[in-house]
């Protein structure tokens, strides 16, 4: 075990202080399970890896993008730590070859499943905050992510994001989203419309633009990052 907790930090590029978090990190629960005694799984690792891997990537969109707004922002993020981008960088680094799964996991093909790999993904960048602190789990995440970053914050623009939503509503909702024009301000020739979505689940957004059209697609943009936070598909 010594030797591949060796081999698996090099594969990773991060050698651990304190070995034992980086076990704790490969521990999957089935297997915890079916050890005589107590052993700790990777779920509270998991836990505090999922945090520190959406700050700091978090911080560094922040900076990589200055003139980009949240909506923009979020949505990127949110393609960066989907679970099926972190089982991908979890395969590339070999993580799969390394994690202690039961008996009944492993025969289930546990170990090529994307939620499994990118849960010990979160859980090995936990291990690394806890043995390096904060600027080691930046490094590390930043080496890992080195070929991931977007080289811009516009979002893809096929179709309009009006259009986007309707079909995203119609998939999940089997209903569309309505707006209503909720007022305007400003003098005649600057006039600024203010617009409120509201989504078939009742969640509403709202939105001004200098024109009624501009106001609906900026709501729309909004309404797109919620759907895709609250129902993630792989």
């Amino acid at each position: 075990m010594v030797e591949d907790f060796s081999r698996l930090q090099q594969c990773i590029h991060y050698r651990f202080s304190q070995v034992k978090h980086l076990a704790t990190a490969l521990t999957h629960s089935s297997w915890a399970n079916e050890q005589q005694d107590p052993v700790e799984d990777n779920e509270r690792l998991e836990f505090l890896g999922d945090a520190v891997l959406e700050l700091c990537v978090t911080e560094e969109l922040f900076k990589m993008f200055g003139e980009a707004h949240e909506g923009q922002l979020t949505k990127i993020r949110s393609k960066l730590v989907k679970e099926k981008s972190l089982a991908d960088i979890a395969l590339e680094l070999n993580l799969n070859d390394f994690i202690l799964l039961g008996k009944g996991e492993e025969t289930q093909g546990g170990r090529t499943r994307n939620s499994l790999m990118a849960d010990a993904m979160e859980a090995v960048i936990g291990a690394v905050f806890l043995d390096g602190g904060y600027q080691e789990a930046h490094k590390f995440i930043l080496r890992i992510f080195k070929d991931k970053w977007p080289q811009t914050f516009k979002l893809e623009s096929s179709k309009d994001f009006k259009s986007k939503l309707q079909e995203s509503t119609q998939s999940i909702f089997k209903e569309r989203p309505t707006y209503v024009l909720t007022g305007t301000k400003g003098p005649e020739h600057e006039k600024i419309f203010m617009v409120e979505l509201t989504l078939p689940d009742n969640k509403t957004f709202n939105s001004e633009g200098s024109s009624l059209k501009k106001a609906e697609q900026m709501a729309a943009e909004e309404a797109l990052v919620y759907l895709e936070l609250s129902h993630k598909t792989d």
